[in-house]
């Protein structure tokens, strides 16, 4: 895909082992080695990448200000990366606000994530603690990633419904079954999620959820086209999931998926999509 301004890649992930602990790498053989902007430049050479938002990759949460301050030491070579996403356990309620405080002191950090998506209580985002850890958000003016499959979706929207005052983005559409060729329930819950006025949506991270090695893009089109129609194109983000795409694909590859699942778009609507509205959620 060939689009005529430079590309903001809202969710791009780095890591380095040797400096900071990511348990589940041990389990995922193919990406338990080092991924450096070096790397991402040569992965997406063919894309013409302006800007990239950093999202945390689940460290050890005792290491989570590290990884955010190893970050900001690799954007001062790689001038692209204009946001970080950080972790912070909002589980911890109240208590999560002196965390909240160390990653307002770096300029980078526009939002914070923690992934639920393994957890096995489907309503863990609805504790008490973890609704009060999400409020304190709007202090500092940090936006939440949202990390869930389709089946916590449920879960998800009702904690959108009661932080108004928060700015939620769903990464990765929700993580659809499209493996399985499951649009619904999911369709009806993205429904419910987009008629909440404080959330977007990551089209992105959607070859992980299908047939790894056999998708195809009209196996990804009716997730994609469901997603677009229902936030509207003022409210969805492109993002590439690198280097976890590696695992379904490559970036051409999924821009080449993406340019078939967006025929007939308008230019003024692919450049929100691949551009400005990523900088105006991350305030990049």
């Amino acid at each position: 895909m060939k689009l005529p301004f430079p590309i903001v890649d809202a969710h791009a992930h780095y890591w380095d082992p040797q400096r900071v602990n990511y348990p589940w790498l041990a389990s995922v053989p193919p990406l338990n080695r080092t991924f450096l902007p070096e790397d991402y430049s040569a992965a997406t050479k063919t894309a013409n990448i302006g800007k990239m938002v950093f999202v945390e990759c689940c460290c050890e949460p005792a290491q989570s200000v590290e990884e955010v301050k190893w970050i900001s030491e690799l954007a001062v070579r790689e001038t692209r990366l204009k946001g970080i996403v950080a972790q912070a356990a909002v589980e911890r309620g109240p208590q999560v606000r002196a965390k909240l405080a160390s990653l307002a002191k770096f300029p980078l950090v526009k939002g914070v994530r923690r992934n639920v998506e393994g957890e096995a209580d489907s309503q863990f985002c609805l504790r008490p603690d973890f609704i009060a850890g999400v409020r304190a958000l709007a202090e500092f003016n940090f936006s939440f990633d949202l990390c869930v499959k389709h089946h916590q979706l449920p879960a998800a929207i009702e904690l959108v419904r009661r932080c108004p005052e928060v700015s939620f983005v769903l990464d990765h559409c929700g993580k659809p079954a499209i493996r399985d060729g499951q649009l619904d329930p999911w369709r009806q819950h993205l429904r419910e999620l987009a008629a909440l006025p404080n959330v977007a949506c990551k089209i992105s991270g959607l070859l992980t959820e299908a047939d790894v090695a056999n998708w195809k893009p009209a196996d990804l089109q009716p997730f994609v086209r469901h997603a677009i129609d229902t936030f509207g194109f003022d409210r969805v983000l492109f993002a590439g999931d690198w280097p976890v795409m590696t695992l379904a694909g490559d970036y051409p590859r999924w821009l080449a998926a993406l340019e078939v699942c967006l025929a007939g778009t308008g230019a003024s609507d692919l450049q929100k999509l691949f551009q400005t509205n990523a900088e105006k959620i991350y305030h990049l």
